[in-house]
């Protein structure tokens, strides 16, 4: 999975390990820059604040359609969506001109800044705090959809499908609901919602209050799905091929180029 669970506090792993590498890389520079406390504050808070605006940039500039689509997304920093590479040439870059003056220290930041980086994409693939979903396949599971038919889960093969684990309590649910209802009117893929924990005229009102319309919303009262995929929290989506093998997972709100990307598969 790529987020943990601290009670009701769904943290990113990405991000997580991003701070461990953003700290590692400031004890790093206090030991090996010879720099001020008020250079060294003025280059590391400057290179992180650059870091940040080129890796958003870039990633909207990769995927803009979808941010042409919905352009306030971009300002939705808190979602996912930042390129490691955009943001290291934007890091560098600023470390250029603020540490021109100071060859030698300017090298040594460059090496720390490259360092740092190489630091969160090893923990990213080494992912100590993650562990993988609980299945591989769609699920041997049976539910009832909002009408009242049992629909088992296994069956429902045959085109690249999303399964959505969601609550109406949830406000990152709430906010990915419609994408998923705009991407549920493609023939090419299947959108499969699944409420969880919650009573069928919740699940109704709440569906009916947004005007949301899903082929396939199902009911899942005893969260035995949570438990199948050992989620940490709510929303859960995960992404299964034609052949109902699983391809992909993401706890956290969805976002539009996420998704779109997904689709795409």
């Amino acid at each position: 999975m790529d987020a943990i669970a601290l009670g009701p506090l769904l943290i990113a792993l990405p991000r997580l390990y991003a701070f461990i590498a953003a700290l590692a890389l400031l004890l790093a520079s206090m030991a090996l820059l010879r720099l001020e406390k008020s250079q060294r504050a003025g280059w590391f808070n400057g290179l992180l604040l650059s870091w940040l605006i080129g890796a958003r940039l870039g990633y909207v500039l990769t995927h803009a359609d979808s941010y042409l689509a919905a352009p306030l997304d971009i300002l939705k920093l808190w979602q996912p969506g930042y390129s490691t590479i955009w943001g290291l040439l934007a890091g560098a870059a600023f470390s250029a001109w603020k540490l021109r003056q100071r060859m030698t220290t300017l090298i040594k930041a460059e090496a720390l800044l490259v360092a740092s980086v190489a630091l969160w994409l090893g923990l990213m693939a080494w992912n100590p705090l993650g562990h993988q979903a609980g299945l591989s396949e769609l699920p041997d599971i049976t539910l009832e959809d909002i009408e009242g038919n049992q629909v088992n889960l296994s069956t429902l093969q045959g085109k690249p499908l999303v399964l959505n684990l969601w609550a109406t309590w949830c406000p990152p649910c709430r906010r990915e609901m419609p994408l998923l209802a705009e991407a549920d009117k493609h023939e090419d893929v299947s959108i499969v919602i699944v409420n969880q924990g919650e009573t069928l005229l919740t699940a109704v009102r709440y569906l009916d209050g947004e005007g949301l319309d899903f082929n396939q919303a199902l009911l899942d009262p005893e969260q035995r799905l949570m438990v199948a995929v050992e989620s940490p929290g709510l929303p859960t989506s995960l992404l299964f091929d034609a052949d109902g093998e699983l391809v992909k997972r993401h706890v956290g709100e969805l976002t539009r180029a996420q998704l779109a990307a997904w689709l795409k598969e």
